[in-house]
Formats: structure tokens, C-alpha cells, sequence
């Protein structure tokens, strides 16, 4: 079978909810053992609830990716457990609205510490493991943000850009040791999130609000989770082993065709 994770371990942070929990769906149904981080215990248990359920391989644990500690504990008991980490998914994550003017330093520190911190804390505590074994798949997601300019998004493209350099970084690094490093930058992705922002901003006028923020992609609707999900299992998996060091725009065409 094309893309199987039979046998395998997939550490995916942020897999309570939006992308994350999507990845963890699918790889779960391809055969991984997954192992969901999630700040918010609640929504880690009940994502791995859902999927043990289904008679697939999911645990929750929980975990503030900013704190290296906690994640370098998460990490160990995982292995202790397993016996190995074969791939990290780097999900969690938090916005910000706000221009250079309007981004205050308490802000642009709460992103840097979940985007930028808490994606170098986890990798960092994967990657003496993964070399020990000589293999392993460490996959960011990213965002349009860190090529293009996105209007009220300074913090928040600050952090995604980091994510990519970070990501090319690895790949260079690792590449003797048989590890593969590569991300995904996802244009807008219909999320709880997307729904939280519209009824906070919007209330009342959510439906047309959406309809314009769908059409601001050539495509003309927001990506699935289940879409960013299915090219992260393709990354992931035996049959992408020959791709290391890139990042890929699932954007609708909102890069390119944009115009």
C-alpha cells in the first residue's frame, strides 16, 4: 500500500484541533503509532480518543511547546515507550493581527515563543535520537507568509519565515545522518480558528466575511485540513525519500496567479 506508516511513530504537535488534528487522523489511518502534544490536554485526549475508537494507534500528551523541559519530558517518554520517534510534525502554532506599529513587544515575544521556540525546543529534542538511529522526518508547517507580504501579519510572518530558514538549516545539517527536513507553507485553511477570528470580528456578517477571505485566493475557497494533512503524509512518507530541504506552497495559487 502507497504511503503506509505501519510500524512507524509520528510525534505531531498541535494535533488537537485544525491541521494538526487532521495529520493525526491520517497518519493514524496509514498505520502510525501517533503521539498527539497539544498545550490543551482536554483537546489531546479527545483527538486520540476519537482515533483509539476507530481500533487506530493514538495517545495524547500534554505539552507547552515554548518550554523546552516539557517537551525534552514528552519526547523521552515517548521513546521510552515506543522505542524510537521516526517523525516529527511541527503543527502548533498562534496568530497575531497587527502591523509593525501596532505589535507590541508582549505580542511579538508570545509568538516567537509558541512559532519559533517551540518548533526549535521539539526538533531539538528529536534530532540526537533521530541521528542515534540514522533516520528520521521532521516536517514544519509553515505559511504563505514567509515569501509573500500579508497585510497586519508582521509578527506572525516574522515567526513563519524563521520556520522555513530553520527548516533549510536542518536539512543541510542532517542530511549525512539520514534524516529528512522539509515544510509545508499553506495559504488561508478553513479552521476553528478561521471561525473563532470571523465571529470575534465579524459577528453577524461571518458568512460574507468568509466568502471574501475564500476569494482572496485565486482558487476561490479556503484549503481543507484534510488537504495539508494528505501532503504531509506524502512527505512523510518511504515514497517522498529522496526529497530533503524544500518548502511547499498549498495555496491555491495564491503566490503565482495572484495578481
Amino acid at each position: 500500500m502507497l504511503f503506509e506508516l505501519k510500524n512507524k511513530v509520528a510525534v505531531i504537535t498541535g494535533g488537537g484541533s485544525g491541521i494538526g488534528k487532521a495529520i493525526a487522523e491520517v497518519f493514524a489511518e496509514q498505520g502510525a503509532q501517533v503521539c498527539i502534544l497539544e498545550l490543551n490536554q482536554k483537546a489531546a485526549k479527545e483527538t486520540a480518543q476519537s482515533l483509539a475508537n476507530q481500533r487506530l494507534l493514538a495517545k495524547g500528551y500534554a505539552c507547552n511547546v515554548s518550554v523546552q523541559a516539557e517537551v525534552v519530558t514528552v519526547v523521552q517518554s515517548i521513546i521510552k515507550k515506543f522505542g524510537k520517534i521516526d517523525m516529527l510534525i511541527n503543527c502548533a502554532g498562534i496568530a497575531h493581527i497587527g502591523k509593525l506599529d501596532s505589535t507590541a513587544e508582549e505580542d511579538f515575544d508570545r509568538v516567537f515563543q509558541v512559532n519559533v521556540k517551540g518548533v526549535y525546543n521539539c526538533m531539538h529534542a528529536v534530532i540526537k535520537p533521530m541521528v542515534k538511529q540514522k533516520s528520521g522526518v521532521i516536517l514544519n508547517i509553515a505559511s504563505i507568509a514567509s515569501s509573500v507580504g500579508i497585510p497586519d501579519r508582521f509578527a506572525y510572518s516574522m515567526s513563519k519565515g524563521a520556520v522555513v530558514t530553520m527548516t533549510m538549516s536542518v536539512a543541510k545539517d542532517y542530511i549525512k545522518e539520514g534524516i529528512r527536513c522539509n515544510c509545508i507553507s499553506p495559504a488561508r485553511v478553513h479552521t476553528p480558528f478561521v471561525d473563532g477570528f470571523l465571529k470575534k470580528n465579524y459577528p453577524g456578517n461571518e458568512a460574507e466575511m468568509f466568502e471574501k477571505l475564500s476569494h482572496t485566493q485565486p482558487i476561490g475557497r479556503m484549503a481543507k485540513p484534510v488537504e495539508v494533512a494528505h501532503l504531509a503524509l506524502y512527505l512523510c512518507s518511504d515514497e517522498a525519500s529522496f526529497i530533503t530541504g524544500c518548502d511547499y506552497p498549498l495555496d491555491g495559487g495564491f503566490i503565482k496567479l495572484n495578481n
